[in-house]
């Protein structure tokens, strides 16, 4: 369980990255997009793993901190993907302008 809960970690962090690299605001939302699930990806290791207490000596306010960071990395990845498509749309009207 736990090297799923590491291969999902590592995906959002290289899926943001990957999309930023990317020319088009499209392709870098689309990334952003798979960074999210990712992000809800290991949100649902967490829970199993704090309800099946599969971690011995970790608390459940330990996994609970992981989650709320969870919450809150979703909020910001949401915000980001919000501003690329406002960049999007403010470069297609420019370009449908000239």
């Amino acid at each position: 369980m736990m090297w799923q809960v590491c291969r999902s970690v590592s995906s959002i962090a290289a899926n943001i990255a990957e999309g930023h690299g990317r020319f088009h605001f499209q392709e870098n939302i689309q990334f952003c997009r798979q960074a999210r699930g990712s992000l809800l990806e290991t949100k649902d290791h967490l829970i199993f793993i704090r309800d099946a207490q599969l971690l011995v000596g970790v608390s459940h306010e330990g996994i609970d901190e992981l989650l709320e960071l969870c919450v809150q990395i979703y909020a910001k990845l949401n915000g980001y993907i919000a501003y690329l498509k406002k960049r999007k749309n403010n470069f297609t009207n420019k370009q449908r302008d000239k």
